[in-house]
């Protein structure tokens, strides 16, 4: 996917993007150069990815703050440096029956954030940070990699994406920002314009459906694509694409192409 001269799919109204949620993360480790890998072979229109930094700040792929649920270790990212991390198996926990654990002792490394942009040169990411110390780093790194087009960046944390606020970066909407919409939808109050390019939302929030008919079409309304997390039911996906959302983020890519396709 070149692209230049092209509208980045995770920005585009038109576009149905199937979006790999940590790389296809039901087949592989997720965060990891197998899980992109893999996306990629299948399709994948664009990357979903979590970006922490190490104690010495370089951004590196990991959800959690720790490292107990997907690798060999215990404690938490930020007390290790790059070079001691170099040597966590990130698929060390990665299982698909609960019996077998077919990466262990594989050398699958949780990547830096450079080395993932740097493998995937035309991918598309939709690229979360977990923290807002990390915006910096983030930000010479997308710029080191002529990354920025092609990268959008979301967060839970509002304060974690100030410095991305400003062309030529490009943002989804904050935790804070799509409670503000969705609020406004209910009240009838959707504001002229917004500070964001798309929304990444869960199906559902405390019980209650995020991407509604309403919701989805106030922001459309304002130019910007909902992308909607996380959808491995070709159902589910056919459902949401019928009310207008844009995106499906899902850790089965293969699966939800094939639902587009038919």
């Amino acid at each position: 996917m070149d692209m230049k001269g092209q509208c980045n799919p995770l920005l585009d109204l038109s576009a149905r993007p199937v979006i790999a949620h940590r790389g296809a993360s039901a087949s592989a480790p997720e965060n990891t150069m197998p899980a992109f890998e893999l996306a990629a072979r299948q399709g994948a229109d664009a990357f979903e990815l979590d970006v922490r930094l190490t104690r010495d700040g370089v951004p590196v792929v990991l959800h959690d703050s720790a490292l107990d649920r997907t690798t060999d270790r215990s404690g938490l990212l930020a007390t290790l440096t790059y070079q001691e991390l170099r040597e966590v198996d990130a698929g060390y926990r990665f299982t698909r029956d609960r019996r077998s654990f077919p990466f262990r002792g594989r050398e699958v490394r949780i990547p830096m954030l450079s080395q993932v942009l740097r493998a995937f040169p035309e991918m598309p990411v939709l690229l979360e940070l977990k923290e807002a110390a990390a915006q910096e780093a983030v930000k010479q790194v997308l710029l080191e990699e002529r990354a920025v087009e092609r990268c959008v960046l979301a967060s839970e944390h509002h304060a974690a994406l100030h410095r991305f606020r400003q062309p030529p970066f490009a943002t989804a909407a904050s935790a804070a920002e799509i409670g503000a919409l969705y609020r406004a939808v209910w009240f009838r109050r959707v504001p002229a314009s917004v500070p964001y390019r798309c929304l990444s939302v869960p199906l559902r929030h405390r019980g209650l459906p995020v991407p509604t008919r309403g919701f989805v079409g106030a922001a459309r309304g304002l130019s910007c694509p909902v992308h909607v997390w996380t959808i491995n039911e070709p159902a589910s996906a056919r459902a949401l694409w019928g009310r207008g959302v844009a995106g499906m983020v899902t850790n089965l890519p293969e699966v939800i192409l094939g639902e587009r396709e038919k």
